[in-house]
């Protein structure tokens, strides 16, 4: 379905959302975790102000994914659903979002909103299994065939969106695939979608975690506690991955 456009504009680079992050009753430890995960996810989304409303915690963002109806030929577009023609739009404005800064500083989601914290690395730091990161060699990939750190790469996000937003669901629905897809509706007033969009806090060889073993002030393990635990039982995992062919756990 096409998006009820009236003409080539920013919308075709980029869809601007509201994503939910968790229910206040969750406790503000557990959100921590959940919005550290979240805004850590920088390479197709810019994440905005956190915010709260109705026993619920939100985050603005822009989804960088182009329609899947924008035709590019050089300088030039055409939009294959309505015809339209012009000059490729500028698109929404990406700003950097470092989140590993210099001095064994991240930035993080602490009490429910972002900060700058110096989390140093353990005395004696100890590899995930003795033989290493299982991840380094592993073959599982995204779904546009990037190998390495697959978990770490795509998400699942809940975007706020009731049913009576017919222009909203119809921009997010229209973005190309697989950088954006499986869109379902999860309910009146939300639609759950996948992005293949990386964690900014993978390490420089672009699978390990620049987060592991290191801990907050208050001694709570900086990774996001989801990116530890083993997922449900029922959930497929990427392709390639060796904890599928292996059974072991996370680390």
């Amino acid at each position: 379905m096409a998006p009820p456009c009236q003409g080539i504009g920013s919308q075709c680079r980029g869809v601007p959302v509201t994503l939910r992050v968790g229910a206040l009753e969750e406790g503000t430890a557990s959100l921590d975790h959940e919005a550290t995960w979240l805004i850590g996810h920088t390479e197709r989304i810019t994440f905005y102000d956190l915010w709260e409303d109705e026993g619920e915690l939100y985050v603005d963002a822009m989804l960088h994914v182009p329609c899947r109806f924008l035709q590019r030929d050089g300088l030039r577009v055409r939009c294959t659903a309505h015809g339209f023609t012009g000059a490729l739009p500028a698109g929404p404005r990406k700003p950097s979002q470092p989140r590993r800064l210099e001095h064994d500083r991240f930035l993080v989601v602490e009490n429910r909103r972002t900060a700058v914290r110096r989390l140093p690395p353990p005395a004696r730091s100890l590899p995930v299994l003795k033989s290493g990161n299982p991840c380094a060699l592993a073959s599982c990939r995204t779904a546009d065939n990037l190998r390495g750190a697959a978990c770490c790469r795509d998400l699942q996000i809940e975007i706020m969106c009731t049913k009576r937003q017919r222009k909203l669901e119809a921009l997010v629905r229209s973005r190309r695939s697989p950088y954006l897809c499986k869109v379902e509706r999860a309910g009146d007033y939300s639609i759950e979608a996948e992005i293949i969009s990386a964690c900014g806090y993978l390490d420089d060889d672009g699978v390990g975690c620049s987060l592991h073993n290191r801990r907050r002030a208050d001694g709570r393990p900086a990774k996001p506690d989801l990116c530890s635990e083993w997922p449900p039982r029922k959930q497929s995992l990427h392709p390639g991955c060796v904890f599928a062919r292996r059974g072991m756990r996370p680390g």
